[in-house]
C-alpha cells in the first residue's frame, strides 16, 4: 500500500526477552492507539523479524515530518504512562528516524516488509534520484510486489531528548536513507535479494556506500486513525488494562 501521508517515523527495537509479552500486550493495547491518535499521525505498524536484527521494525505514517516534533508529540514523549515507562525500560538496540517520504508505489498492504538501511555518502541526492527513478519502479513492478518505498531520514529532527529518550538509555541511532519493500511471501525475496535490484551488488552500483542493513519482516498489527473509533468502543466495554508494574 502506499504510503499515507508524506512522513514516516522509522523505529527497529530489541527488547530484553521477559519483558516481551508484556511488550506486544502494551504496544497494542495502548502505545500505537495513543500515538495514532495525535495530531497528522495517520496510521502505526509493527512488523517481527523473520530474519535481520533487531527483532521488532516498526513505523507511523502521518501528514508532514513536522507532526513528529510538534508540541502535542514532545509532550506525549515527556510525560510517558506508567505502563510506557515499565515497558520501555527493556528496549534495546532502538533506531529511531524521522523521514520524508520522496517516492511511495503500491495498492495493498503485503504480509512481509523488506526493510533496508542504506547510506549514499557524500553523493546521496544522486543516489536517491537513481533510488526514485529506476531501482524502486523496477522492483513494484515485480510479481508479489505490493508496495515499494523510498524514504529519506531527517538527520537530527527526531532526536528529542525525552523522557522516553532517558528510558532506553538514549540517544537511538538514526538511519541516512530506508527503503521498504512490501511482498506477499518470503520466496519472492529471495530472488530480489540474490541477483534482482534489491541485492546488495545492483545498489552498489547505483551509489550505495558502506554498510547495508536488512531485514525482512513480518506484519504483526496495523491500526489507522479511521479505526480509533471502533478500537475505543470495543476497549471501553472491556474495560481498563492494568499497567505493569
Amino acid at each position: 500500500m502506499a504510503i499515507q501521508g508524506q512522513a514516516v517515523l522509522a523505529i527497529w527495537n530489541g527488547i530484553q526477552g521477559d519483558a516481551e509479552t508484556e511488550f506486544l500486550n502494551w504496544h497494542v493495547h495502548e502505545h500505537i492507539p495513543e500515538r495514532v491518535a495525535l495530531p497528522g499521525f495517520r496510521r502505526g505498524r509493527r512488523y517481527v523479524a523473520l530474519d535481520g536484527h533487531p527483532k521488532f521494525f516498526n513505523f507511523y505514517e502521518a501528514d508532514r515530518p513536522e507532526d513528529f516534533t510538534s508540541d502535542a508529540y514532545h509532550a506525549a514523549l515527556n510525560t510517558p504512562s506508567p505502563w510506557t515507562k515499565a515497558v520501555v525500560r527493556h528496549f534495546t538496540d532502538t533506531s529511531r528516524t524521522v523521514c520524508r517520504v520522496l517516492a511511495s508505489w503500491g495498492c495493498g498492504e503485503g504480509a512481509l516488509v523488506e526493510a533496508v538501511r542504506l547510506s549514499g555518502g557524500e553523493a546521496t541526492d544522486a543516489f536517491l534520484h537513481r533510488l526514485a527513478d529506476s531501482v524502486l519502479p523496477e522492483i513494484a513492478a515485480r510479481p508479489g510486489v505490493v508496495g515499494a518505498h523510498l524514504l529519506k531520514g531527517q538527520g537530527e529532527m527526531g532526536r528529542q531528548n525525552t523522557e522516553e529518550t532517558r528510558l532506553r538509555g538514549g540517544p537511538d541511532a538514526v538511519a541516512d536513507v530506508i527503503v521498504l519493500v512490501e511482498l506477499t511471501d518470503a520466496a519472492i525475496l529471495s530472488t530480489l535479494r540474490a541477483s534482482g535490484p534489491l541485492c546488495d551488488d545492483s545498489l552498489r552500483a547505483v551509489g550505495a556506500e558502506g554498510e547495508i542493513c536488512r531485514g525482512v519482516y513480518a506484519l504483526q498489527y496495523s491500526l489507522s486513525k479511521d479505526e480509533l473509533p471502533h478500537l475505543l468502543q470495543a476497549s471501553a466495554g472491556q474495560g481498563n488494562r492494568k499497567s505493569m508494574t
